[in-house]
């Protein structure tokens, strides 16, 4: 099915299934949930100030890796500046297939460059739930990048490195939460 949307360039080339996205992380915070005793509510930080930095985030769940980059803006220089990374992290002689959301930035028209190793492929619109790193980011923010206070810019940049960092050390999780069976079905 997805072979003859190819380039003729990635013609007989493995193929890799690549999942993309972005997500804010910043002084706003995010609320997860926490063990506590019954009947007790557990006290959270919680900061009024409005600085955050985008994690552009992919994973490729057949190879348990992945790429990411944090960046200041979510735009589609910064995307481009993402695709081009994930160009470099897959496999020599193979081809990616991205799947990634309709975000407005995402298109190719315009100022957003694609690698030539890489072919872009939109998933359906308000469909969340088939973009595996949306349960990356639930993932990171419930064990990195919540009930935090950062003070600085720097100190986000710093949590986001640390974050994704951890969790792309660790192959076997970032398979088992990214996998998905009927991605491997759109390369067949």
């Amino acid at each position: 099915m997805l072979k003859a949307a190819l380039p003729p360039g990635a013609q007989g080339k493995p193929i890799e299934v690549w999942f993309q996205d972005e997500a804010r992380v910043g002084q706003q915070g995010t609320i997860t949930r926490v063990w506590a005793k019954r009947g007790t509510r557990p006290r959270a930080p919680r900061d009024r100030r409005y600085t955050w930095a985008w994690l552009f985030g992919a994973a490729c769940p057949a190879r348990g890796v992945g790429a990411a980059l944090v960046l200041p803006d979510v735009n589609a220089e910064a995307t481009g500046l993402h695709l081009a990374e994930i160009g470099r992290r897959i496999a020599p002689g193979a081809h990616a297939v991205v799947l990634f959301d309709g975000a407005g930035w995402h298109r190719q028209g315009g100022r957003l460059v694609v690698p030539g190793n890489l072919t872009l492929l939109p998933l359906p619109p308000y469909a969340p739930e088939l973009n595996s790193m949306e349960n990356v980011w639930e993932y990171l923010r419930g064990n990195w990048l919540s009930h935090k206070v950062w003070d600085t810019y720097d100190a986000i940049l710093d949590a986001c490195c640390d974050a994704w960092n951890s969790f792309a050390q660790q192959p076997e999780r970032l398979t088992s939460i990214t996998n998905r069976s009927w991605a491997n079905a759109v390369i067949d």
